[in-house]
């Protein structure tokens, strides 16, 4: 176990109910710090035994965020890369899956030296000795961890007896902050605190008392209420931030503000720092999400619609959140409507709708479901000159459509649907074939950041402008070799690629054919930041702008 003498920890945790917003309280911590001229480093522990986040459906998860390492992690890890406006490591995420699997090879190895391996110790030292090691990479000065679940589950209970015992060892640099909710029930029209006491009391249990408490509800806390709240839950009542619901969640760093909160924070953890927070582009910023000079209307065709609008907006968290910035930074406001692929599938007649849109974005995905679909909005985009923007799935599939409908290679599709298709335009990357194989679909496809040699002259070169980029890939399928040549006789031009030239990165149509027909194999909206937009969604929105 490591970190330097004196170095700062935070821990967030949950209380009442999940799905109250530790994630962005956590990654609005980490911001406010930050801007108080503080290095931060903001770290995220999932209780789940999956070694990542990689095989688990984004309909019941959310998106897999995917590092530049390639480690595949939570949507929280996203919000905390927009708020800080900087990559994060590996060594910043942690499941329960992760710490067993080493607690195991440890083990076997006779790390322990035959000694009985139990949960207390070697499992909790191991959690602690990961969070020791992302302060000493990160070399910062706080580490914010926020603890997955909800207090009470038996999940998360190692987790924070870990985060006890650090406190335990050093009491004058931890601090303990929990996110709880606080209910208005509607028959009786007042917010309560009952809840949240008894979630104060069950941390408690764990030998552990909350410093700060985050009041998360619909309305602002009143006073009557933080009172109430300092005397039974054994808090300071200026240790109580109010947190109502917000338009943006980009103004949770502006209310915690409000609030005193990192003065708080400073005082509570014995740190100076000179100067006021340093809130300015933020500001500016957080004031353009909340409407431009005009709108702009775009079209997300995808297939993870299912469950209910509540999961959509973590299924394609940021895609959303990069068109959002792009719109913002063009003095727009995107208006985006969820359009299911499989609808236009059942009911070609349907796709017309897309006239209606100023731009089209297909993200990415994986499987059959929708895709039909997805090829016919393609196909009505490209004939009907409307912006188009293809991502990762949607590049693949925006080939397969110009393979069928211009080349004319009739039945052309990717393998990954059709294994026995007369023309594969998009087929499996020769490494994958046995890793599929096997069935080793855990952390396996290509995964993390690549570099990308830019073609002069073209949509991608222009708006990045620079001739080379680094883009995260999350994929099993490439254009197939084989059919490059005719594609680009036809008139598709792939604009970027690997710099051994052997993988297609970015395909587009000539601005004198098309006003914006472009997709890319890798997922650039998780590069997308609130204060530097990603230069192709931006390019996209534009061009929806100017249809």
């Amino acid at each position: 176990m490591s970190a330097r003498a004196g170095h700062k920890y935070i821990f967030v945790v949950g209380g009442v109910m999940s799905g109250v917003g530790k994630g962005i309280a956590t990654a609005s911590i980490g911001k406010i710090l930050a801007a108080r001229g503080l290095s931060v480093n903001l770290m995220k522990i999932d209780p789940y035994l999956n070694v990542d986040a990689g095989t688990m459906n984004p309909t019941e998860h959310g998106e897999v965020f995917v590092l530049d390492s390639g480690l595949e992690t939570d949507q929280d890890m996203g919000n905390y890369e927009r708020f800080l406006g900087r990559d994060l490591g590996p060594e910043d995420y942690m499941t329960s899956g992760m710490v067993y699997r080493s607690v195991i090879e440890r083990e076997r190895n006779l790390g322990y030296e035959g000694k009985f391996v139990e949960a207390i110790p070697h499992v909790r030292d191991e959690i602690i000795t990961r969070i020791k090691r992302a302060a000493d990479i990160g070399d910062t000065q706080v580490t914010v961890v926020e603890i997955g679940g909800t207090i009470g589950d038996f999940q998360n209970a190692l987790f924070i007896e870990a985060a006890r015992v650090i406190k335990m060892k050093n009491p004058a640099d931890v601090l303990f902050v929990m996110v709880s909710y606080l209910p208005v029930p509607g028959t009786i029209g007042e917010m309560k605190t009952r809840p949240t006491q008894h979630a104060i009391r069950e941390l408690n249990s764990y030998g552990v008392q909350a410093d700060i408490i985050v009041a998360r509800s619909t309305h602002p806390l009143d006073q009557k209420r933080k009172e109430k709240l300092a005397i039974w839950c054994n808090v300071e009542s200026d240790h109580i931030v109010s947190a109502p619901d917000v338009d943006s969640i980009y103004d949770v760093p502006l209310n915690f503000e409000r609030d005193k909160l990192s003065e708080t924070i400073l005082r509570a953890l014995h740190l100076e720092v000179p100067g006021e927070s340093d809130f300015g582009e933020w500001k500016d910023f957080a004031k353009k999400m909340h409407g431009g000079a005009r709108e702009v209307k775009i079209g997300i065709v995808g297939k993870y619609f299912d469950t209910g609008d509540f999961v959509l907006s973590d299924a394609y968290l940021s895609v959303i959140e990069a068109i959002k910035f792009s719109a913002a930074h063009l003095g727009a406001k995107a208006k985006i409507d969820w359009l299911n692929a499989k609808h236009y599938q059942q009911d070609p007649e349907k796709v017309k709708e897309l006239g209606d849109y100023d731009g089209v974005l297909v993200p990415g995905g994986f499987g059959e479901t929708g895709i039909e679909g997805k090829i016919l909005a393609i196909q009505f985009a490209r004939e009907n000159k409307i912006p188009y923007f293809g991502l990762c799935y949607g590049m693949q599939l925006m080939t397969v459509e110009y393979a069928r409908n211009v080349v004319g290679l009739k039945d052309a599709n990717t393998t990954e649907i059709n294994e026995n298709t007369p023309h594969p335009i998009i087929a499996i990357l020769p490494e994958q074939i046995e890793k599929l194989k096997n069935k080793n679909y855990g952390g396996s496809m290509r995964l993390g950041a690549y570099p990308c040699l830019l073609t002069d002259g073209t949509i991608a070169r222009d708006a990045y402008g620079e001739v080379e980029v680094s883009e995260r890939h999350r994929h099993r399928y490439e254009v197939n070799p084989d059919y490059i040549a005719q594609l680009e006789g036809a008139g598709l031009v792939f604009s970027g690629k690997s710099p051994d030239g052997h993988l297609m990165e970015i395909a587009e149509l000539p601005r004198s054919v098309h006003p914006f027909m472009l997709g890319t194999q890798a997922h650039p909206e998780l590069k997308a930041r609130p204060l530097t937009p990603h230069p192709l969604f931006t390019a996209f929105i534009k061009a929806a702008m100017e249809k």
